[in-house]
């Protein structure tokens, strides 16, 4: 990476990439559904389960997007500022500084009474964008580095990585009750393809590949889906130095956040991506490699500090 703006480019291009990918498998496995378990409508050609699974993930979507910030509020315990309390009022002025920095809405703001530091942000658009820090974050960091966090979370809004997110759980959720239904299907009615006239009977490398498909599609779309959250991390680490200036600001405060020693309480695996660092506190979360892929929500908190020097000395150079 030599600059902040190629780092975004590429994540953004990756992002694509991955989607995509989710969309092939969807697609695939749908197919193979539909082909040899519940068959198709032959006048129409319409793919039944496909048509039911994107319906019911269609409906999960609307609440998701349209109430999903509620529910993770609620979920978290967060409250509203306190202004006659000095630390709320000091986040309050970070917040509008960067959200002005970064040409976005006024978010609202909400604590969580924890102490582990530790930053969120949900919200359909940036509308209707809700940016939350707990207790400890407030204690532990000083203005800049609270400045760097507010604009890592800020530049989750403006990227709409929630947003995102939350098509890529639907889609994990799509995939995985497809994969569900065939291989109930298959267990107590078997595999029953489509045939015709030309057909000789089945293809044993293709029904293998099939219940394979099944078997791992779930596997292969979580991988996907992390990979999605933690590619988001690295675009918003490069947004909030763009909005900052101070790529070293949110590295120091990514240190204080990695030496906590309590994860966030209230935090659950339904909400631990919105976060700025993994709030399970979980080892794996140091760790790459496949199993990390699939296990963790975040990249390592020392490669993000890493990329953040790097784009610190590159920054250095041009002015």
């Amino acid at each position: 990476m030599t600059d902040i703006y190629s780092q975004q480019r590429r994540n953004r291009r990756l992002t694509i990439l991955l989607i995509a990918a989710f969309f092939i498998i969807l697609g695939i496995l749908g197919y193979a559904i539909d082909s040899y378990t519940f068959r198709t409508i032959k006048a129409a050609g319409l793919p039944i389960a496909t048509i039911i699974a994107v319906l019911l993930a269609s409906i999960n979507g609307f609440v998701a997007y349209f109430y999903g910030d509620n529910v993770v509020v609620f979920s978290l315990h967060a409250r509203p500022l306190e202004f006659e309390n000095p630390l709320h009022k000091k986040l309050h002025n970070i917040v509008t500084e960067m959200a002005l920095a970064s040409g976005l809405p006024m978010p609202k703001i909400y604590i969580i009474p924890d102490p582990a530091p530790n930053a969120f942000a949900t919200g359909r658009d940036p509308r209707h964008a809700i940016v939350g820090v707990t207790e400890g974050l407030l204690e532990t960091m000083n203005r800049e580095e609270l400045q760097a966090v507010i604009a890592h979370e800020m530049g989750h809004i403006k990227n709409q990585d929630i947003l995102l997110m939350t098509v890529v759980t639907v889609l994990v959720g799509t995939i995985v009750l497809l994969s569900d239904w065939a291989l109930r299907a298959w267990k107590y009615g078997g595999m029953r393809p489509r045939r015709d006239s030309r057909d000789k009977g089945q293809n044993p490398v293709i029904l293998l590949l099939i219940v394979l498909l099944a078997l791992f599609a779930p596997l292969f779309s979580r991988i996907i889906a992390m990979s999605v959250s933690r590619q988001r991390e690295y675009l918003a680490d490069a947004s909030s130095a763009e909005f900052t200036r101070n790529p070293l600001s949110l590295a120091s405060a990514l240190e204080k956040i990695s030496k906590a020693s309590s994860p966030v309480m209230t935090a659950h695996k339904g909400t631990a991506h919105l976060f700025i660092s993994n709030p399970l506190q979980r080892e794996i979360d140091d760790k790459e490699g496949l199993f990390a892929d699939i296990m963790s929500t975040h990249p390592p908190i020392e490669k993000r500090i890493e990329r953040l020097k790097q784009m610190s000395y590159a920054y250095a150079r041009t002015t």
